[in-house]
């Protein structure tokens, strides 16, 4: 089997790296993976792609605007009905998506949100990440919801039960070395909450904001406080030092908040 298809969208920037990278598997029975953001031109290249399907789905790995703003025009203009991990009727861990090309099995792996899931195509190793891990880097955001944290280490346990050969972020290049990559993630988000344990362990009074300055430094450009912020209220929740606050957490628009937390 050819991998899947790969279009990808013109949002490149800080968070989204080179863009969102949609998935295309299939050529009569179709899975369109991550559909991204709602624009003209890529919306157009996606439909282009799967014009000569006779039936198909658009399936999300979560529904974060970057991944999932195009969902509901494509559905409407294919025909194809959008399925998710979210509640109401929402796939479930194990369930599987058929294609003509191969089938899909759904993993669950919450902590980037609630309702992540990644694609595993169990006869080829491949998995369909999402945002679970990215191209680059080491760090995905993970501030969203009360026990994010916990279910962001387990959902890397859980992709590292699975006999991968490669890696499809929906950002950056491909990665062939699942193991190093899975173990790179967890280590930094480990590293993270260690950092937050001394910084505690020296001070144990100090504000969020102080914590910031502590654990990434007053260097830190502005336009990333605000996720670092609340990837570090879900650490202090991790850790049983403050619960994770009711309101005010932000949502993804655009660019998102997930890099370099």
């Amino acid at each position: 089997m050819k991998e899947p298809r790969v279009v990808q969208a013109d949002n490149a920037g800080l968070f989204a790296l080179s863009g969102t990278r949609s998935f295309i598997l299939g050529r009569r029975r179709v899975a369109l993976v991550d559909p991204g953001p709602h624009e003209a031109g890529h919306m157009e290249a996606l439909a282009r792609m799967v014009e000569d399907a006779e039936e198909g789905t658009i399936l999300l790995t979560h529904r974060h605007p970057d991944h999932a703003a195009g969902a509901p025009a494509l559905s409407a203009r294919l025909g194809f009905p959008v399925r998710s991990g979210r509640p109401a009727g929402a796939l479930a861990h194990g369930d599987v998506i058929t294609t003509d090309e191969g089938d899909l099995q759904v993993i669950a792996t919450p902590g980037h949100s609630r309702d992540h899931v990644a694609y595993f195509l169990p006869d080829h190793g491949l998995l369909l990440a999402g945002d679970l891990i990215l191209g680059e880097g080491s760090t995905t955001w993970v501030g969203e919801y009360p026990g994010c944290v916990a279910d962001y280490l387990a959902s890397l346990d859980r992709v590292a039960e699975l006999p991968l050969h490669r890696i499809l972020s929906a950002h950056g290049p491909p990665l062939d070395d699942p193991d190093e990559a899975i173990q790179r993630y967890r280590t930094h988000r480990l590293g993270r909450i260690a950092q937050v344990r001394r910084a505690l362990e020296r001070e144990p009074e100090l504000s969020v904001e102080e914590l910031v300055d502590r654990v990434y430094s007053q260097a830190l450009p502005h336009s990333l406080r605000e996720g670092a912020r609340w990837s570090l209220r879900a650490i202090l929740d991790h850790l049983g030092v403050a619960p994770f606050p009711r309101d005010g957490v932000p949502t993804e628009s655009g660019g998102s908040l997930e890099q370099g937390t």
